[in-house]
C-alpha cells in the first residue's frame, strides 16, 4: 500500500480519481481539485488519509478515510475504490483490510461507508461483516423541465405561512457576524435520522464554521445559502445550500444541507427555503442543468418537500457500518 500526499500531484491521486469516477456513471463527477481536497480533508476540515493499491506499478484500487475530531472520534468514514476491470480478484478484501488496520491503529472502533444498493460495493459491504444501517434516496431536479410558474405559485402559497420571517442569501463564506447562526443552524442538522448509525451529535461552533468554508474554498465550489429569520426577534430559523463546481463540467450542481430549527417548525419554512434558493440559484447559474440531493428514507418530510419540488429518485443508496 502507497500513501499519497494529495497536496501534490501525483499519478496515484489521477489514478484513484478515475477509480472513483467510473464507479458512479450515473451521477456528477467530481473535478480533480475537488476530488484532491477531499482526499486531503472532510467536508468540515477531518483529517484525511489516502491509500492506493499497485500491481505491476499500476493503480488497482484505493481508499479514503475522514477521521472526525472530538464528538465523533470513534469512527471513520471510508470510501473504498477498486479498478472495475479488476473486481473480485482480492483487491477490495485487501484494501479494506489495510484500512481497519489503520482505524485501529488510531484507537477507533466504528467505520461507515456507503454504497449504491444494487451496486457491487453493498454485496461487498455485507459479505464482510458490515451491517445495514441506513437507507437513502439519490434524486435529481431536473432545471431545464421543471414547472417554474407552478413552482413559484407554490412559494407563494407556502409563504403565508412564514409571514413573520425574511430571508437574506449569500455566495461564498459566511460573513464573520453570521458564523455564530450559522453554527446555530448546523447544530439543528443534528435532528437528522441516522436510523442505525453510531454518530453522536456534532457540536457545532463559529470556528468549525469556518474550518468548513475553509475546507469547501479548497474543492473550488461555490457555496449558495439562503437564511430564514424570525423578523421579530431575528433570530436563524433554518437555512439551506446549494454547491457548485464550475470544473465539473456536466452541468451538475449539489443540494447540500437543509435545517429548521424546532420552534420555528409547521411553518413550511423548508419549503419556502429551498424553493427560493434554487429559483435564486438557477438565475445565477444558468448552465446547471440537475440538482442532486441525498435523503435519508427515514425523512418523509424532507421527500415530500423534494418531491413538491419537482426531484425525481435516480436510484438507492445503502449506509454500511463495521463495528469493531
Amino acid at each position: 500500500m502507497e500513501r499519497l500526499d494529495p497536496a501534490s500531484p501525483s499519478d496515484g491521486l489521477t489514478a484513484l480519481h478515475g477509480i472513483v469516477t467510473a464507479q458512479d456513471p450515473a451521477g456528477p463527477v467530481m473535478s480533480p481539485r475537488h476530488f484532491a481536497a477531499r482526499a486531503g480533508s472532510g467536508a468540515a476540515g477531518e483529517r484525511a488519509e489516502t491509500w492506493v493499491a499497485r500491481d505491476g506499478g499500476e493503480v488497482v484500487g484505493g481508499h479514503i478515510g475522514h477521521y472526525p475530531p472530538g464528538d465523533n472520534g470513534h469512527l471513520v468514514i471510508l470510501r473504498l475504490a477498486v479498478h472495475p476491470g479488476r473486481l473480485r480478484e482480492g483487491i477490495g478484501t485487501s484494501l479494506l483490510d489495510h484500512a481497519i488496520g489503520r482505524v485501529r491503529a488510531d484507537g477507533r472502533r466504528v467505520i461507515v461507508a456507503e454504497a449504491a444498493a444494487d451496486g457491487p460495493g453493498s454485496a461487498f459491504a455485507k459479505g464482510r461483516g458490515f451491517a445495514l444501517a441506513g437507507t437513502e434516496s439519490r434524486m435529481v431536479l431536473d432545471l431545464t423541465a421543471a414547472d417554474w410558474s407552478g413552482l413559484e405559485l407554490l412559494r407563494a402559497r407556502a409563504a403565508r405561512s412564514a409571514r413573520d420571517y425574511s430571508l437574506e442569501r449569500w455566495t461564498g463564506p459566511a460573513g464573520p457576524d453570521l458564523l455564530d447562526d450559522m453554527a446555530r443552524l448546523m447544530n439543528g442538522m443534528n435532528d437528522e435520522p441516522l436510523g442505525d448509525l453510531k454518530i453522536e451529535e456534532r457540536r457545532w461552533n463559529g470556528d468549525r464554521i469556518r474550518a468548513m468554508e475553509e475546507s469547501t474554498a479548497r474543492t473550488g465550489l461555490t457555496t449558495y445559502t439562503m437564511v430564514a429569520r424570525h423578523t421579530a426577534t431575528g433570530e436563524p430559523a433554518g437555512f439551506t445550500q446549494l454547491l457548485v463546481d464550475p470544473c465539473e463540467g456536466r452541468g451538475w450542481a449539489w443540494q447540500s444541507s437543509t435545517s429548521v430549527l424546532r420552534p420555528h417548525r409547521g411553518r413550511r419554512l423548508g419549503l419556502v427555503l429551498k424553493l427560493a434558493a434554487v429559483t435564486w440559484f438557477r438565475a445565477c447559474e444558468p448552465s446547471i442543468e440537475r440538482v442532486v440531493t441525498w435523503n435519508s428514507t427515514a425523512n418523509p418530510h424532507m421527500l415530500a418537500i423534494n418531491r413538491a419540488l419537482g426531484y425525481e429518485v435516480l436510484d438507492g443508496w445503502n449506509l454500511w457500518q463495521l463495528e469493531m
